[in-house]
């Protein structure tokens, strides 16, 4: 799925390559699995074995950020998963936003995945003035006219969209109108957005698609 980022950079950072910055979230997640098994350290052998890359490549990594751990003895398990998540923004709740209440929507805001790692959906948008009100996962479903209002309201941050193709442009312009900088979008489409705003799309058929290859 294509990925638009826009974001600025002033020049008094150095730049961290996105795919460094993709990567980063699947060293906390190893780093939590770790520390959920009693272990107090780890080396880049070790996490480099977990997540099928070299050592070297994972020191690189984190030396965009700083220096961690010590030469021989590896990184402080519970550390380092601090300092990542601060990094990341993970040490804070995300309060979220989610539009297109469909079969993928009702989905998604069931998921029980997200608000344990700090993302909450407070809100669930449709135009579809036949499902405005019904209640989905303790979520009523909100008219999408109303979304500036809610947005600025409950402090929103993050948006996902979940609506056909043919609006999806649409309903990230309303977002990024709204003040949203950061949106996981799951329609097939690689949106126009400003700079500053991120889009991460997620798209299951292209991933399929790649499969094939290697099976064909």
């Amino acid at each position: 799925m294509a990925e638009s980022n826009n974001s600025e950079n002033s020049g008094s950072e150095p730049i961290v390559p996105e795919v460094v910055i993709q990567r980063l979230p699947l060293y906390v997640r190893i780093l939590s699995q770790y520390s959920n098994s009693d272990r107090d350290v780890i080396s880049s052998e070790q996490l480099g074995e977990r997540l099928q890359m070299t050592p070297a490549q994972i020191r690189k990594d984190l030396s965009y950020f700083g220096r961690f751990g010590k030469q021989g003895r590896g990184y402080d398990v519970a550390m380092l998963e601090a300092q990542l998540r601060e990094i990341l923004g993970l040490d804070r709740t995300w309060n979220t936003a989610l539009v297109g209440m469909g079969r993928l929507g009702r989905a998604v805001v069931s998921y029980p995945g997200f608000a344990p790692e700090g993302f909450n959906i407070v809100a669930a948008f449709d135009a579809n003035e036949q499902i405005v009100g019904e209640t989905v996962s303790d979520l009523k479903i909100l008219p999408i006219s109303g979304l500036s209002e809610t947005v600025a309201k409950l402090d929103i941050k993050i948006g996902i969209v979940t609506v056909p193709i043919d609006h999806a442009q649409e309903v990230i312009d309303e977002l990024v109108a709204a003040g949203i900088k950061s949106i996981l979008n799951y329609a097939p489409l690689s949106p126009q957005v400003p700079a500053g705003v991120i889009v991460r799309g997620i798209d299951p058929v292209l991933s399929l698609q790649s499969m094939t290859y290697y099976i064909r």
